[in-house]
């Protein structure tokens, strides 16, 4: 076997954060502390303690209360588990003090948009905006536990409503502006927001796009909206009429001031994020602005070696989970570097041009992107980049081809790694070791504090058995697993969602093998959720609005793998006497791209005589995946048609 292709040089090693945590563990427990699974078996086996340590490592502000910092479940049920729960902080207070760790740059934020556009804010700027914003809050009758939601592309302004919506304990929630009315209602209209903030529209591939017309039936669709605060990205002219006022988000920023800081008990909301599913709008997830502040810093300072005065960049849109992660990093003492627009314009190398100029440390994107970068062989390593210690790789598998590219084409002398976990816990169940090495397709380790394994279909372990496929679980408690689904009163969705699997264990939906140097791999999902260009897709969605054609009787959707990625496959049984067009595939086309997003058109329509169902009349989606990538299908006996699998046999509109 090949060896690995990256070791960490001993000394840089032994001065990353992690090692010197580990030696300071080792001094006090006396267990040794040779590698970061060590450090992982005592995170596990002492869950009290490490969660105690990751807040007095980094600083945590806030008063940490009396009693055991993790409280095991009464009951057999891990969302029982309470974490400091006599703890209070405010998410918004650690994040700006990160400006005063030593080390820390001046500059908090940078900002730069594909068209040219940069600014850059100083910690003193960033404060003084927050605390304008939180003004403008409270004049609004916002008070805590409220919501406040944002149709914004990836922007400073984007970030100072959401420091400011968590300061006075409310809830903020977000989606990128390139979500339809359709997509955008089924999210924000879980939530009954007070206060919508929302860009006039957004710049991509070249071109502004206009939001205002969406965005007012956007906001009609909304009664609980009593403000809209309107962000001018394209036009400094562009104005909204509506039943409530319309705020100019420039005119709040008049009267700098330091904000206030509500503290808020462990337990309160502090976001919604949204995970769509097979079926029904997209779950709104509620997570603990605390639990994401200590979920982020342990990944980031002790698995990405993320340090005050580093630089870090993560190509995201704003209703993606990497946004929240990313913005955490200011908690680090870190500069976070955001960036709008498409990745390969004006030119394809534009993100790593970003990189050198930014002097970015940490370089995170999709693997959709390094195998996108490897396919137009740009060389990134012809520039200047002696700052860039990590890069990152989430969203989907990265095949051991983009490793190789990275450290062929990119550095020869830095950190791959690749991490997994997603909306549902708001971080990592597996991610990188910068003190081990990297082999090619493999997560180096699991997420301290985290009981991640591998195990087959009765829910017994793999590890130890290299290279056998099962099912990615959890055995334990994470503070960023959500407090709860919304609309779900009885917890039913919640416990449908992971614990039905395996009951006991967090099942997350991804298909994952151990290796033999005690990595993962990651293989794709197991559930009939998408996961298109890294991005999870419902099939929901994308029912809902093509069934609204009456050409269409129903309609399956599956992820394919191909090319080392997921493409998005339609399957249509169409009404009698019609078939499946041009016309009818660029209205299909035209619909999902404006309702929903781009993200949710398919790279293949293809129509059937007939689907799948089971005896209770629910369409197969998985046993239509399984047939389309030669898998054998389980359960056929479930399938009240199982003959008409075999209309999905070798199709040769997928073969290319």
């Amino acid at each position: 076997m090949a060896g690995p292709l990256w070791r960490p040089r001993e000394a840089v090693a032994s001065r990353s954060t992690v090692q010197r945590v580990m030696r300071e563990v080792e001094a006090v427990t006396d267990l040794p502390m040779v590698t970061l699974a060590d450090f992982h078996d005592f995170s596990i086996a002492h869950p009290g303690d490490f969660w105690d340590l990751v807040w007095g490592e980094c600083e945590v502000v806030g008063e940490r209360g009396d009693g055991s910092a993790v409280m095991p479940p009464p009951i057999d049920d891990l969302r029982t588990t309470r974490f400091f729960p006599s703890a209070r902080l405010n998410y918004a207070e650690n994040l700006l003090a990160g400006g005063d760790l030593p080390g820390a740059q001046d500059t908090a934020l940078v900002f730069r948009r594909e068209d040219g556009v940069r600014r850059v804010w100083s910690w003193e700027q960033l404060r003084h905006a927050v605390g304008c914003v939180q003004r403008a809050l409270r004049e609004a009758g916002g008070k805590s536990g409220d919501t406040v939601a944002a149709w914004m592309p990836n922007t400073p302004e984007t970030v100072i409503a959401m420091l400011a919506t968590s300061s006075i304990g409310a809830i903020f929630t977000a989606t990128s502006p390139d979500f339809g009315p359709a997509g955008v209602l089924d999210r924000f209209g879980q939530v009954s927001p007070k206060v919508l903030i929302a860009a006039d529209g957004y710049v991509y591939a070249g071109k502004g796009h206009d939001r205002m017309p969406a965005l007012a039936e956007i906001v009609a669709g909304l009664p609980t909206v009593r403000q809209v605060w309107l962000v001018r990205e394209l036009n400094a002219d562009a104005t909204f009429e509506a039943r409530f006022p319309v705020r100019h988000f420039e005119d709040l920023l008049q009267d700098p001031r330091d904000p206030d800081f509500e503290a808020m008990p462990f337990d309160a909301p502090g976001f919604v994020l949204y995970s769509s599913g097979t079926t029904g709008v997209p779950k709104g997830l509620v997570h603990r602005g605390a639990g994401l502040l200590l979920k982020h810093a342990s990944e980031q300072r002790w698995h990405l070696d993320v340090r005050p005065g580093d630089r870090v960049f993560w190509f995201t849109t704003c209703g993606w989970m990497m946004w929240n992660w990313l913005v955490s990093a200011l908690a680090a003492g870190a500069t976070v570097v955001l960036y709008d627009g498409s990745p390969f314009h004006p030119n394809a190398d534009h993100l790593w041009e970003i990189a050198e100029q930014e002097q970015i440390t940490l370089f995170g994107v999709s693997a959709k992107y390094l195998d996108a970068c490897a396919k137009q062989s740009l060389a990134p390593r012809e520039r200047d980049l002696t700052s860039l210690r990590t890069v990152g790789s989430t969203g989907s598998p990265l095949s051991p081809e983009g490793f190789a590219y990275v450290y062929r084409d990119v550095k020869t002398d830095v950190h791959l790694a690749s991490i997994s976990g997603g909306t549902d816990i708001c971080g990592c169940f597996a991610l990188g070791d910068p003190t081990a090495p990297v082999w090619a397709g493999e997560l180096q380790a699991p997420a301290l504090g985290a009981d991640v394994d591998v195990v087959d279909e009765r829910g017994r372990s793999l590890r130890g058995q290299a290279d056998v496929t099962g099912e990615l679980v959890c055995r334990n408690a994470l503070p960023s697993m959500p407090i709860r689904f919304i609309n779900d009163p009885d917890d039913q969705r919640y416990t449908n969602a992971y614990f039905t699997r395996f009951p006991g264990l967090w099942a997350h939906g991804d298909f994952a093998m151990w290796t033999e140097h005690e990595g993962i791999v990651i293989l794709g999902r197991s559930d009939a959720t998408l996961n298109a260009g890294g991005v999870r897709i419902g099939t929901a969605e994308i029912y809902r609005q093509v069934e609204a054609f009456d050409e269409v009787l129903e309609a399956i959707a599956i992820g394919q793998q191909w090319d080392d990625d997921t493409r998005v496959v339609l399957f249509l049984r169409l009404a009698a006497d019609h078939t499946l067009d041009d016309l009818l595939r660029a209205r299909i086309v035209r619909r999902l791209r404006e309702q929903c997003s781009p993200r949710h058109v398919p790279a293949r329509i293809v129509a059937v005589p007939d689907l799948p169902r089971t005896r209770s009349g629910k369409l197969a989606e998985l046993a239509v995946a399984d047939v389309v990538h030669g898998r054998v299908v389980r359960n056929t006996e479930a399938l009240a048609n199982p003959e008409s699998l075999d209309l999905f046999v070798d199709l040769e509109e997928l073969q290319t």
